[in-house]
């Protein structure tokens, strides 16, 4: 088995197909077997028991619509902006971990670049050095994606420590790239 159980997650959605969280595998178990959520994909791993095994849930959707806090405003953060550029340096495209990564202003803050959404990246250390005081278009080093404020980012952080986000969810993330 190429994944250890404890990091299997599941994406929660919401009867409207708008994505709620991320929980634990068991939390996805529990809510399948109160009848609460149907199942619409699967991870290739297994839960066993004494008597009986189960496919783990990878995406589940609320029988019914839950009204909870809208996501209308995602706080900007240094782990923020990683999830959001999928810890992926957004200049060589390269992916790094949480300890290789650095942000990025855009507009270099010496120039009154702004610390906020659209105007930070993730990048490794390498290229922010190259980069230095310059915009990307002086440091002729184009951007892979315009910065922007995400709609939506996990409640509970994925833990990217070498786990790859599951594809199937990025069709329910609406995620680019």
């Amino acid at each position: 088995m190429s994944h250890s159980l404890s990091s299997i997650r599941s994406l929660l959605l919401n009867a409207s197909y708008e994505p709620m969280r991320i929980v634990s595998w068991q939390k996805a178990l529990i809510l399948w077997f109160q009848g609460k959520v149907e199942v619409l994909e699967y991870h290739s791993v297994f839960a066993r028991s004494v008597s009986s095994s189960f496919k783990l849930p990878s995406v589940l959707r609320l029988k019914t619509y839950v009204r909870g806090r809208t996501h209308t405003h995602v706080r900007f953060c240094r782990e923020n902006v990683y999830i959001r550029d999928n810890y992926t340096c957004q200049y060589c495209g390269n992916r790094f971990s949480t300890k290789h990564l650095t942000l990025d202003h855009v507009m270099p803050a010496s120039r009154e670049g702004k610390k906020e959404w659209h105007n930070v990246v993730s990048a490794c250390r390498s290229c922010n050095q190259k980069k230095a005081n310059k915009t990307p278009h002086e440091a002729r080093m184009p951007l892979l994606r315009e910065p922007k404020m995400p709609a939506w980012l996990p409640l509970m952080e994925f833990e990217v420590g070498g786990e790859e986000m599951p594809m199937v969810w990025k069709q329910y993330l609406r995620l680019s790239g």
